[in-house]
């Protein structure tokens, strides 16, 4: 595994926020008349179903009166934001490893019980998702992902190159890492908790400024692109890549609410430090998702888009739906254990810490 941070500094991301300003890097957004592959992108998503980060204006078995809020039960109440500074440990992650299972243009977290309303799709992990998921379809499903515990949904706009349809192949990264600087304090994801990273309705410099941009769009020696390149490395080991974070501080009432954000957030710096800890209104620390995306397509990128429009567009989904005691044994074992873990939670550094699964990638 790649040894990287868990979470770019303040110093890091000025640093390549600065050079995507500059165009060292990166392919900043530009006031004058749209590039032709840009131009595309916008044509191509005015004629595909796009979504408003709004709230759902129907019933769903999870949201009986579709006022787009649903509780947690139990709430986590009483929690403030920690504000420890453990042991240094450079690692405190694991990975879940999800191939591709399926497009469709579904949502069931932004258009619940509406089939085909959103742009397309592509759907990793639980072999079920649709419109129609809910927590308990689900928890019924089967998986993809290399742990069978993981019966979440992760889904994000299909990538097109004209119109050919360009899926990432093999298990992708999915990090899970500790957000905030006390590690041990990270507790695994409730049941049934949704939320969309990003938005499709961002605008350049939003995507740029998120705080979960990580390096961008990147292929060869390019990083930082806030839209595509125009061209990359035509090499049988250039892809074009992702990597973007997901926030990881939760509220401790809501597994969703009409925005289907608001009920998370992102770490903050603690003040006179460097240290990063919940803010006190999402005081729950909760693994950081981190996706780390491979699309198999490089050379003349003048056609490639999403299915939801430009390069900064992109965004996505994440419906948990662990079996709760093989999340909590990875979240135990690795992020509050301090450890850079595979998909069975074995940091082959640390030998003598064991894995928290079997070689099946399942609870011993």
């Amino acid at each position: 595994m790649p040894r990287r941070s868990k979470v770019l500094s303040a110093a890091l991301v000025t640093g390549a926020l600065l050079l995507t300003s500059l165009g060292i890097g990166g392919v900043a957004a530009s006031a004058g008349p749209p590039t032709p592959h840009t131009a595309a992108a916008e044509s191509f998503a005015a004629t595909h179903s796009g979504h408003a980060m709004a709230a759902s204006t129907l019933t769903s078995p999870e949201d009986p009166d579709g006022d787009g809020y649903i509780l947690a039960n139990p709430q986590v109440t009483g929690v403030s934001p920690s504000t420890q500074d453990p042991p240094h440990r450079y690692f405190h992650e694991f990975q879940a490893n999800c191939s591709v299972t399926h497009t469709r243009p579904d949502d069931p977290i932004v258009y619940p019980q509406q089939p085909g309303k959103s742009h397309d799709h592509t759907f990793m992990g639980n072999t079920t998702t649709d419109a129609y998921s809910t927590t308990a379809s689900l928890s019924a499903g089967g998986t993809t992902c290399k742990a069978p515990g993981d019966l979440s949904g992760y889904w994000m706009p299909t990538l097109y190159n004209g119109s050919r349809q360009i899926l990432p192949t093999g298990p992708q990264v999915i990090y899970y890492k500790a957000g905030v600087t006390d590690y041990t304090s990270v507790r695994p994801f409730p049941k049934g908790l949704r939320f969309v990273v990003g938005s499709p309705m961002q605008s350049a410099d939003e995507f740029r400024n998120n705080p979960g941009f990580v390096e961008g769009w990147e292929c060869g020696d390019s990083y930082f692109n806030v839209e595509f390149p125009a061209t990359c490395p035509n090499r049988a080991d250039v892809q074009l890549n992702i990597r973007f974070q997901a926030p990881s501080c939760w509220d401790g009432k809501y597994l969703d609410t009409p925005d289907h954000k608001s009920h998370m957030a992102y770490p903050v710096v603690k003040p006179g430090t460097n240290d990063n800890m919940c803010p006190a209104d999402h005081p729950v620390a909760l693994p950081m998702i981190e996706f780390k995306m491979a699309f198999p397509v490089n050379g003349d990128m003048s056609q490639v888009r999403l299915s939801s429009g430009a390069g900064h567009t992109f965004h996505y989904d994440f419906f948990n739906a662990w079996d709760d005691a093989t999340q909590k044994a990875l979240v135990d074992h690795c992020v509050v254990g301090g450890l850079q873990c595979d998909a069975r939670g074995y940091d082959q550094t640390h030998p003598e810490a064991g894995a928290a699964l079997d070689e099946h990638y399942e609870l011993p």
